[in-house]
């Protein structure tokens, strides 16, 4: 079982629409995919349209106190071969929790460990450097960074990348790797986007694809769909599988 998190400290960049494009292209191509949703806003779930009257990932992590279930005790199906671990607000309280105790940046990981079900699993970070985000690089193998094609938002992704030499450097994962950088909303007309990229490739970050702008990414939440079921034919689902193409790779790469 591989797992990725998709993170940046940043909101607004696309993580949660990465993580359910990824997530049902995988599915679709065969792999067995769980979604694990470790944002409080939980907006990964909403967009599935995922029931939230249930337990979700809090009940798993806890607080000060262990949590008091397993993570598969919480899982639920979105399709034969897609799964999701519901995100909730409650989670922020498990983030102020998990401060007091001991091993707090490995509770994700101890509760994927027991997994066996998956071949890959995609941690959908909150937008945030905490506890929530600490635990979601800690358990992962590879890290994408989505970013907005803007001069603040590259800013924040080089501040990103020095948390993630953080997290190997003091050994909370030291082999956690850095999967690329993916760029959303971009437009090619303009010179600021143009120069934003040419910025990030100067600097030598792997660039997996680059997300054209497009109504229908708002709408396929709206939808309940993943934008690669919702509009397979339009410009943000085509660039999404060539980001796609390059995720397998890499998982190929790792066995």
């Amino acid at each position: 079982m591989k797992i990725i998190a998709i993170a940046n400290q940043k909101g607004g960049v696309g993580k949660t629409t990465t993580a359910a494009a990824l997530g049902s292209m995988q599915a679709a191509a065969g792999r067995r995919v769980l979604l694990v949703d470790l944002d409080p806003q939980a907006s990964l779930t909403q967009s599935l349209g995922i029931d939230q009257t249930g337990h979700n990932l809090a009940d798993v992590l806890g607080g000060v106190e262990a949590g008091k279930m397993q993570l598969a005790e919480v899982i639920q199906p979105i399709t034969d071969r897609l799964a999701i671990t519901p995100g909730d607000i409650d989670l922020s309280g498990s983030e102020l929790g998990l401060s007091q105790r001991m091993g707090r940046e490995g509770v994700l990981k101890k509760a994927l460990a027991k997994l066996s079900d998956y071949d890959l699993v995609i941690i959908d970070c909150p937008p945030s450097l905490g506890l929530l985000t600490i635990n979601g690089l800690a358990a992962a193998d590879g890290v994408i960074v989505p970013t907005l094609p803007a001069a603040s938002d590259l800013r924040g992704v080089k501040l990103f990348l020095e948390t993630i030499t953080k997290i190997k450097d003091n050994d909370l994962n030291p082999a956690l790797d850095l999967i690329g950088v993916l760029i959303v909303q971009f437009d090619r007309r303009l010179v600021s986007h143009n120069q934003a990229l040419d910025v990030l490739k100067a600097g030598g970050l792997p660039i997996m694809a680059t997300i054209p702008r497009g109504v229908r990414v708002q709408e396929s939440a709206a939808a309940n769909l993943a934008i690669t079921d919702y509009d397979p034919k339009g410009k943000p689902s085509a660039a999404y599988r060539e980001f796609n193409r390059k995720v397998t790779k890499w998982l190929k790469e790792q066995k």
